[in-house]
């Protein structure tokens, strides 16, 4: 493993960057400083530690995971080749033990000090490919829209309680804005369709996806998304656990002893589109439909069963990956 001489911790806002930096030997926060969240911030604290003969290649920098917030951090690193490591501020939070107060200069040197103490659980954060990042925003476009479209719909309800002359007047909007909607849908998913055809390791892979029963299209671009085209996962286990599908065990000495089950940590959009290939799955493939009933008759719970069939998808889709060939059904040959 890597030495470092210096950790860096960086507190995220939407304005301003709080920076500390720690030196390994003394483990006191020697030097903070503030930046503008901005391209030439970042580069500020890049001049900053040059000044001060900090040498970069044995620095860690270290930041929470702050959705859009955390972009021109991580595009300036990449683009420099320094090791910079994303947290989740959860993790960051437990790790504090009991605190009180807080404030953005103790959150950067508390984000150092974890990455000090816990640098054996390392993983190096990288930025995704350009396409990545292109349809992870494109997708995101697609949720706000859709539920827009739910929401000018809901409008429907109140054909049953106003008289037809009311209600007509709402109803020629309503419908022309939802029809505009269902078109900027399929722009989107024209669009999404489009990166990945042009990429031609995200177009195998969309295929081979899609090659399992029950994944469709917007699953199989999802799984691109969060996986960073297969990069950011090596293993089904590892993408069951972010998916909260993957079970848990739940005791303590003599006197706990709950039942194995997910943790409500997870990556909700995928687990939400797992269950409906889980759903899909066992109408059109004999394999699992076959596993369903045979589970649901030994007296299982539906919930328990469905969310073995989504640890099943999630499998084979890494198999898929894994082996770069389409899924093939052994079922019918067992027959």
């Amino acid at each position: 493993m890597k030495k470092y001489l210096f950790y860096v911790g960086i507190d995220i806002s939407k304005l301003k960057l709080d920076v500390v930096l720690i030196d390994h030997v003394f483990s006191n926060p020697s030097e903070h400083f503030i930046v503008e969240n901005t391209q030439k911030g970042v580069k500020e604290i890049f001049d900053y530690l040059l000044k001060k003969k900090i040498d970069l290649s044995l620095t860690l920098f270290c930041f929470e995971n702050t959705g859009i917030y955390t972009y021109p951090l991580s595009y300036y690193f990449s683009q420099k080749g320094l090791d910079y490591w994303i947290v989740p501020a959860i993790e960051i939070k437990r790790s504090k033990g009991i605190s009180r107060g807080k404030n953005d200069k103790t959150d950067a040197k508390d984000i150092a000090m974890y990455s000090l103490r816990n640098i054996d659980k390392l993983k190096l954060s990288s930025l995704a490919e350009k396409e990545i990042q292109q349809l992870k925003l494109l997708f995101t476009e697609r949720e706000k829209v859709m539920k827009s479209i739910h929401l000018f719909e809901t409008s429907r309800e109140n054909i049953d309680f106003t008289s037809k002359e009311v209600y007509r007047m709402v109803n020629t909007i309503n419908s022309k804005t939802i029809k505009y909607l269902k078109k900027t849908v399929k722009m989107l998913e024209l669009k999404m369709k489009d990166i990945i055809k042009k990429h031609t390791v995200l177009n195998q892979n969309f295929k081979l996806i899609q090659s399992v029963p029950g994944v469709g299209q917007q699953t199989a671009i999802y799984f691109l998304i969060t996986t960073k085209g297969f990069n950011a996962f090596d293993s089904a286990r590892k993408y069951s656990c972010y998916a909260g599908v993957a079970p848990f065990e739940y005791s303590s000495g003599s006197s706990i002893k709950g039942k194995t089950k997910v943790n409500h940590l997870a990556d909700k959009k995928i687990k939400s589109l797992l269950q409906m290939c889980a759903l899909s799955a066992i109408k059109c493939d004999p394999q699992l439909r076959e596993y369903y009933n045979k589970k649901k008759e030994e007296g299982k719970d539906k919930m328990l069963v469905l969310n073995n069939i989504r640890c099943k998808i999630i499998g084979r889709v890494f198999a898929v990956i894994n082996r770069q060939t389409p899924y093939i059904n052994t079922h019918k040959f067992a027959c």
